[in-house]
Formats: structure tokens, sequence, C-alpha cells
């Protein structure tokens, strides 16, 4: 267990972790790039700039965790569980987000193309100003989740997308997404 610590340019890249706690920790500059995780704890931590690339938790949870320009390319957080967690200004690009729970998450200004949010359930999460090109929603649950001002070309899924609000531009550059998942044609 970590508890209490303030980590800053470290690499503590390509290692693994299992039932391991980070507690009231504040990292920057940390590379966690290629970390393997599984029933680990992170609560009350903030990342500031770190590299979080490659990362892959399986049954692992944030709770009350801010993340600012910190790069996540490739995070893999497979059945886990997210609380209380925001992402500010953050690279989480080709992510997998398979089976995870989200609850009260805000994704702000994040770039999330080709994310794979597939079969998770998102609780009150906000995507406010993000890149979500051709991200993937297939078999999520969304309740009370908000887009506003976000890229959601070629986003796949929309049929999971059932609960979310979305501002009226957002629904109109989903328009082919929608239609192609109803079958219809557009011509022109």
């Amino acid at each position: 267990m970590l508890a209490g610590l303030a980590l800053t340019d470290l690499d503590l890249s390509d290692r693994s972790a299992a039932g391991a706690e980070l507690d009231q920790c504040r990292c920057q500059n940390v590379n966690f790039g290629q970390v393997r995780l599984n029933r680990t704890i992170i609560r009350d931590v903030e990342f500031d700039r770190c590299d979080l690339a490659n990362l892959r938790a399986r049954e692992s949870s944030m709770s009350r965790v801010a993340a600012s320009a910190t790069r996540m390319t490739g995070l893999t957080w497979i059945t886990g569980i997210l609380r209380d967690v925001t992402f500010a200004n953050c690279r989480i690009d080709l992510a997998f987000f398979s089976a995870t729970r989200f609850t009260n998450v805000v994704f702000a200004n994040c770039r999330l193309d080709q994310a794979n949010f597939g079969d998770a359930e998102l609780t009150e999460v906000r995507f406010d100003n993000c890149d979500l090109t051709a991200a993937q929603f297939s078999g999520a649950r969304l309740a009370e989740t908000r887009f506003t001002g976000c890229d959601l070309t070629g986003l796949a899924g929309v049929t999971s997308l059932r609960g979310a609000t979305m501002s009226s531009a957002d629904a109109v550059g989903l328009a082919a997404s929608f239609a192609e998942a109803l079958g219809i044609k557009i011509e022109g």
C-alpha cells in the first residue's frame, strides 16, 4: 500500500501488482506505462502529466481521482469501477473499458477517439468537448449521461445511447450513424 505520498518524476513502468492500494497520493510526471493491475484500489489520488499508456487493470477501482494532462493511450480497464473521477485534457484514445461501471465521472476536453465502452454502465457521466470519433458504445447502459460539444463522428453502438442527453449540435453529428443503425440510406 502506498499512502500519503507525493511521487514526482518517477518511472514505474512495466510492473505488475495484485491487491495493491494507492491512497491519498499526488503523482506528477510519473510513468505507469505497461503496468498490469489486478484487484487494485486507487483512491483520493491526483495524476498530473503522468503516462498510463497501455496500463492494464482488471477488477480494479478508482474513486475520488483527478487526472489532468495525462496520457492513457491504449489503457485497458476491464470489469472495474470508476466513481467520482475527473479526466481533464487527457489523451485516452484506443482505451478499452469493457464491463466497467462509471458513476459521476467527467471527461473534459479529452481525446477518446476509438475508445471502447462496450457493455459498460455509465451513470451520471459527462463528456464535455471530447473527441469520441469512432468510439464504441455497443451494449453500454447510459443513465443521465450527457454529451456536450463532442465530436461523435463514426460512433458505433448508437442504439445503446438510450438514456443519454446531448446538445442538438452533437445529435446532428450523429445523424449518419443513427440512419445506418436504422437501415436508412442517405443519398446526396
